[in-house]
């Protein structure tokens, strides 16, 4: 018999976000299935059904978020902007829990690195100097500083408003870090 696809996904999403809930507070080393189930309200064998082990259950939840942010981003026009509109994408309530998770102090470098790949460095080395082996280092800093303050408000609890924290991000890669500082 086949079970109701609609019940299957609610199963499944249940995993994710308890998952995510425990990866935000332990390494993935430290979750077990068990626990997972258990939180879950499933037992061990339902856990089987969607996932072979954790690892495939991280994978799950990593390219999930990718996908998702691709979808979004396929329709607007790349630029130096890509990085901004990424972190804009990432920006939904419904990312939260995964985004503390994969972006938490528990979190895989593995993971930053995919999100890196996915935000489109060729479109970011047009508006770069044209200075090839200055090239990637341009490009390292603008995406690990970006993703680096995203992570940053995220575990501030998101302290300032969408719009305040944008602005501050565009406002750093443009003027610099001197017209906050006090004289």
């Amino acid at each position: 018999m086949k079970k109701q696809p609609q019940i299957t996904e609610k199963t499944k999403q249940k995993f994710v976000e308890v998952f995510c809930e425990l990866y935000s507070q332990k390494p993935i080393e430290k979750i077990s299935i068990q626990e997972i189930s258990n939180k879950s309200g499933y037992n061990r064998s339902t856990f089987y059904q969607y996932f072979t082990d954790i690892y495939e259950l991280l994978d799950s939840v990593e390219n999930d978020l990718l996908n998702e942010m691709k979808k979004e981003l396929a329709n607007k026009e790349l630029s130096m902007d890509t990085v901004q509109d990424t972190l804009y994408c990432l920006d939904k309530k419904e990312h939260l829990l995964v985004l503390n998770a994969l972006l938490g102090d528990y979190g895989s470098v593995r993971f930053l690195k995919r999100l890196k790949k996915e935000i489109a460095l060729n479109q970011l080395e047009l508006n770069v100097p044209q200075n090839q082996s200055l090239t990637p280092y341009f490009i390292e800093f603008y995406l690990t500083t970006a993703l680096s303050l995203f992570r940053l408000w995220l575990q501030r609890q998101k302290d300032l408003s969408s719009e305040e924290f944008f602005k501050l991000v565009e406002n750093l890669y443009s003027r610099g870090f001197t017209p906050y500082i006090k004289e």
